[in-house]
């Protein structure tokens, strides 16, 4: 790997101008002690640093590029819709097509509406089930990331575990006394908490399966102990798909483990790559949204036609039988050939994968929880960070995230990722 001073001059300059040199803390790279990678392109599997040098990725833009990058369909209709026009601040026939689609792929989804981004989708699913239920207190789960939202920054993963960081300033206390933190899989706790606030709560939301504390499956009964207890008391069940949503299935999360919840938000892949979320759900509860409800919710790009174009397009290629069969037999071959090598040398890892998504835990135990997840040797996880990204394969740069693969990666790809992580994890073995 050739040396990366075009990146390290573009970060100091960065430095002067935006706050930490990035947009969002996630690209910072301070977790593995090293200046961030700029990029120039992203071509299929592969992205490509102002330096010149060759990555082979697992990022995938946090998510969305489930094609790849450069999906030639998708150019195709966003070079299409630029000649039309990039906003409008109007309804166009796309969004309606995008919705109606959604709406065929999740039985739980009668109606969508679009807004901008992740958080956007889970601050309006949030007020959304307050107005719906009349009620204040909202329960996450710990380590579960909904986007930068107030009160949803408590005890969340992702960035905010890789800095180091339990809240942010700025969220008031009286915002944070509303939301009840339960620790994941953890049924029990969710019950004491319905048990003494039950007529309090509105809902609950999660990940059905994290990505934001690294990938982490519920545990046999869990989600169906959710959607029992939120029903018995009158809450809400709210689904962030944000990330799973059409990754795990075309259905997500909800269609794997056969759950209906009450909303749902998605975000990412329905965009194409491009900025996007939405939030979603039944009917009635729907209906309380302005102009027809009184639960006010705007935006001016919300339904923006370069994005439900990108979107639509992305959607309807994931509609090709045995795309998902596909996915699921690269993420077999990837973690067999991983797991194989955690065994043959030794090494004190964990490989937790569900789908397309996967996340190599440095630690010697089983990885169910927050709690599990902070125990990881995150020098180990550095250590091994930069061997790989010396070797050419770009990973997400934080223990507490995700990985992803996409349909672009060949057997050829995924041989040479087995191969660099042997290498990665025999040289740390060596030094531990």
């Amino acid at each position: 790997m050739s040396k990366r001073k075009k990146s390290t001059t573009a970060f100091k300059k960065a430095n002067k101008f935006i706050p930490g040199g990035v947009n969002s803390p996630a690209r910072a790279f301070s977790a593995v002690e090293m200046d961030p990678i700029f990029i120039e392109k992203g071509e299929g599997a592969y992205l490509y640093d102002i330096d010149g040098n060759q990555y082979l990725e697992y990022v995938n833009s946090w998510g969305p590029m489930i094609l790849g990058y450069n999906p030639p369909q998708v150019i195709e209709e966003l070079e299409k819709q630029l000649q039309l026009g990039t906003s409008f601040g109007a309804p166009t026939e796309v969004e309606t097509e995008i919705a109606e689609l959604i709406t065929e792929f999740y039985p739980a989804v009668d109606k969508v509406r679009m807004v901008n981004s992740g958080t956007e989708a889970t601050m309006s699913a949030i007020r959304l089930a307050r107005g719906y239920t009349g009620r204040d207190k909202i329960v996450k789960l710990e380590g579960c990331y909904h986007g930068h939202g107030d009160s949803l920054l408590v005890d969340a993963g992702s960035g905010l575990a890789t800095l180091g960081i339990k809240g942010s300033p700025g969220v008031t206390e009286n915002t944070a006394r509303e939301t009840i933190v339960a620790p994941y899989n953890d049924q029990k706790a969710v019950a004491e908490i319905f048990n003494k606030y039950g007529s309090e709560i509105a809902g609950i939301i999660l990940e059905p399966v994290t990505g934001n504390m690294g990938v982490i499956a519920p545990q046999r009964g869990y989600l169906e102990f959710l959607r029992e207890i939120t029903y018995k008391n009158g809450s809400l069940l709210i689904f962030d798909e944000v990330m799973t949503g059409f990754r795990l299935s075309r259905g997500g999360a909800q269609e794997l483990y056969a759950i209906e919840p009450d909303l749902s938000t998605f975000g990412k892949i329905i965009g194409g790559g491009m900025p996007v979320g939405a939030y979603a759900g039944k009917k009635e509860i729907m209906d309380y949204v302005a102009p027809l409800g009184p639960v006010y919710q705007a935006g001016t790009l919300s339904g923006n036609p370069m994005a439900m174009q990108a979107g639509l397009t992305t959607l309807k290629a994931l509609k090709k039988e045995d795309v998902y069969l596909e996915l699921e037999k690269k993420g077999q071959k990837l973690e067999a050939g991983i797991k194989k090598n955690i065994e043959e040398l030794n090494f004190p890892a964990y490989f937790n994968r569900v789908g397309s998504m996967f996340t190599l835990f440095f630690t010697d135990k089983e990885v169910q929880n927050y709690q599990d997840v902070k125990e990881c040797d995150l020098d180990l996880f550095a250590a091994y960070f930069k061997e790989m990204i010396n070797q050419g394969i770009y990973l997400p740069p934080s223990q507490f995230e995700a990985n992803f693969i996409s349909l672009a990666l060949t057997d050829s790809d995924l041989d040479k990722t087995i191969t660099a992580n042997y290498k990665a994890l025999n040289k740390l073995k060596a030094e531990l």
